[in-house]
């Protein structure tokens, strides 16, 4: 006979924050969501934190590179989708790392023979105003000039012109030398009112450009998620399949962090992809595991070597293997069943693992929920599938604008690894749909807004930070009646002219 759980399985929807009590220092100024990213032992901390609870989903439709960089402006970060070739993948990682740092790469690089029609070409090619003219056309190439869009106009020159023609020559460059420190770059970069401060070895070869505009970033995003060279963090996922040449692709392409994209993570396959990954790297790399829903499913990856575990199997939007396989929990309770397991887990063996939630949010107040039950972040997919930012298409459908989005288990993807149980290498059956959402604008704007709800939220619970969150919240269960006394009712909007009944 079936093993039956005692209690009916709950969605967030199903539930409620009580309030408590807010002292005057209770103002969403003052809250900080700052949260593990990564496990670490009693007493130490984790090698990357994340400066707001999000990161984002594993999917075609949601996380590439201009999304990665993005969310880690905010101080979150993406896991760029693997279901593409590990070459595509580990480049799109590549970009997003070299995307922001303090010495950055040359990443736009001609020869003096060039033309204009190079320069503009490569503009075109990559967006980047700024090149650098190497005697060879590489990044550490003896530098030569730098030509910059103001060095130039299309309307009025030959695009036959050699770029030694135009460009600004060395002997009239500010420049500085590798041993510079990134302050004393910016220094320079100030006093001389520069946007670019190219930096040379002794022998004239150009090893990086400082650029005004990252500093200029970096105030304008004070929450921003950067690694120990001041570039942006970046995570990637990867599959129990390909890992043995994926994961080093992967890390010397400078990924942060990885994480198992599976739609269910209790299996012997992840554990292979774990081990592997601890033979050959030990704690260096920092990889997450998952989809589990219970306490016996965390227990088995934070065994295995995990270094998060996500939870949640068949809440996503766009995702239907309850319906198709019978299988899943309800997110809110699979998240309350694995937390608890985490903190008797930390209790235990001194080691705690974060938990993300993965699945089930559908409004902003249910990220919220997600943190008070236990979630150190939450994993989401339809959320960010709205923004400007992801790498879908924006169409208009029946007068308004919609982003595509697609699920990895639909035909669309075919992510046939990420639902792989050692047989035959195809998507059988669909897990997934093909569809669109409300097209929302940009990633900031809106996660600033989703943010500050959860900020105000914590306040009416007394809390400032997520532990205090956990520790304090109080939890109801509500009846259908009551969710449907939650929202606008007996009234006629001004908005919609719709009647609320």
């Amino acid at each position: 006979m079936a093993y039956y759980f005692d209690s009916v399985s709950h969605t967030f929807n199903e539930y409620l924050l009580v309030p408590g009590y807010s002292s005057a220092e209770c103002i969403p100024a003052n809250v900080s969501l700052k949260t593990p990213l990564v496990k670490f032992k009693k007493g130490e901390e984790p090698d990357i934190s994340l400066n707001i609870p999000m990161v984002s989903a594993i999917m075609q439709s949601v996380s590439g590179e201009k999304l990665a960089v993005a969310l880690a402006k905010e101080g979150g970060v993406s896991f760029i989708y693997g279901s593409q070739s590990i070459e595509d993948e580990a480049a799109m990682v590549a970009r997003a790392k070299n995307f922001k740092a303090g010495f950055v790469i040359s990443a736009s690089n001609l020869k003096p023979t060039d033309t204009l029609a190079d320069v503009i070409a490569l503009k075109e090619e990559n967006g980047f105003s700024t090149i650098a003219v190497t005697d060879d056309g590489t990044a550490n190439g003896k530098l030569l000039g730098i030509v910059t869009s103001r060095d130039y106009r299309v309307s009025r020159m030959d695009t036959s012109t050699k770029v030694s023609e135009f460009m600004t020559p060395f002997d009239k460059l500010i420049y500085t030398y590798d041993d510079v420190t990134l302050k004393e770059a910016n220094n320079i970069i100030w006093d001389n009112k520069l946007n670019a401060l190219p930096v040379i070895d002794k022998n004239q070869n150009l090893k990086s450009i400082v650029f005004r505009k990252d500093y200029d970033l970096h105030k304008a995003n004070p929450l921003e998620l950067l690694d120990a060279d001041k570039r942006y963090v970046v995570g990637a996922g990867i599959n129990t399949r390909d890992y043995e040449e994926r994961i080093p692709a992967l890390i010397n392409a400078g990924a942060d962090v990885l994480c198992i994209d599976s739609s269910e993570g209790f299996s012997e396959w992840q554990a292979r992809t774990l081990k592997f990954a601890r033979e050959k790297y030990g704690d260096k790399i920092k990889i997450g595991a998952g989809n589990v829903v219970d306490s016996e499913g965390f227990n088995f990856l934070a065994d295995a070597g995990a270094d998060f575990i996500k939870v949640g199997i068949g809440g996503g939007s766009i995702c239907i293997t309850r319906e198709t396989k019978g299988i899943g929990r309800g997110q809110a309770t699979a998240l309350i069943d694995v937390c608890k397991a985490r903190d008797e887990y930390y209790k235990k063996h001194g080691v705690y693992i974060p938990v993300c939630s993965d699945g089930g949010i559908v409004h902003d107040h249910h990220m919220t929920l997600a943190l008070a039950m236990g979630a150190d972040f939450l994993m989401l997919g339809r959320y960010f599938a709205r923004f400007d930012e992801s790498p879908t298409n924006k169409l208009m459908i029946n007068g308004s604008y919609v982003k595509e989005y697609w699920g990895e288990g639909s035909n669309r993807a075919r992510n046939w690894q990420r639902y792989d149980l050692g047989g035959d290498k195809k998507l059988s059956f669909e897990e997934g749909v093909d569809s669109y959402v409300p097209y929302a604008g940009t990633l900031k704007d809106n996660v600033n807004i989703s943010l500050a709800k959860v900020r105000s939220t914590m306040c009416n619970c007394g809390a400032l930070n997520i532990p205090e969150l956990q520790q304090k919240a109080k939890l109801t269960l509500v009846s259908a009646t009551s969710i449907i006394e939650g929202g606008a009712h007996d009234v006629i909007t001004k908005e919609s002219g719709n009647i609320h009944k």
